[in-house]
């Protein structure tokens, strides 16, 4: 088993969290903060949208299950790329789409993935491909933040759902609840 990780923004962590914890093949989801100047941010300071660090994902995946690409092309779908610094009604660059390329390789393939979505989406996508900067991991609560609090979030209940229920179509074959179905 050869695993590799991924660094994606797409929004509100909780959500894309929730999304790459039923893809098969993904070993682990750590929602964190990237591509700031604030050391050691918070919460509360990315919120406030002034560290420059963006809510995001760190995605450990199994190769022999899943491809680098194949993970862009669900994240691609599952968030709208043309949102500059937004998802939805979550307005500020820390909700900025954005990917932060651990290799070269990685890198030629966010650009590859970026061409294949640009097919798929109407207008043009605002996706940003940035350096790897310093990882923060959130803090305790917000990991795995849908299996627990979020089910009796609001916020949660009305944005996750419609976002597993696409990737449960689109990607029937990836999908952990499909697989259990």
């Amino acid at each position: 088993m050869a695993s590799e990780v991924a660094t994606l923004a797409g929004g509100c962590f909780w959500c894309t969290e929730a999304v790459f914890n039923d893809v098969i093949g993904v070993e682990k989801v750590e929602s964190g903060y990237i591509g700031g100047s604030v050391p050691n941010p918070t919460y509360r300071q990315v919120c406030g949208g002034d560290t420059g660090h963006a809510e995001a994902i760190r995605v450990t995946f199994d190769t022999d299950q899943l491809s680098y690409g194949d993970l862009l092309d669900m994240f691609f779908a599952t968030h709208d790329p043309t949102q500059l610094n937004r998802q939805g009604n979550d307005v500020g660059t820390q909700y900025r789409s954005a990917i932060f390329p651990h290799s070269p390789e990685q890198e030629i393939e966010a650009r590859t993935a970026m061409a294949r979505a640009a097919t798929e989406v109407s207008g043009p996508i605002v996706t940003t491909i940035e350096p790897l900067t310093v990882w923060y991991p959130a803090e305790d609560y917000h990991q795995e933040y849908w299996q627990g609090e979020g089910q009796r979030n609001p916020y949660c209940q009305a944005v996750i759902p419609p976002k597993l229920k696409k990737l449960r179509k689109s990607f029937a074959a990836r999908s952990k609840a499909t697989e259990a179905a």
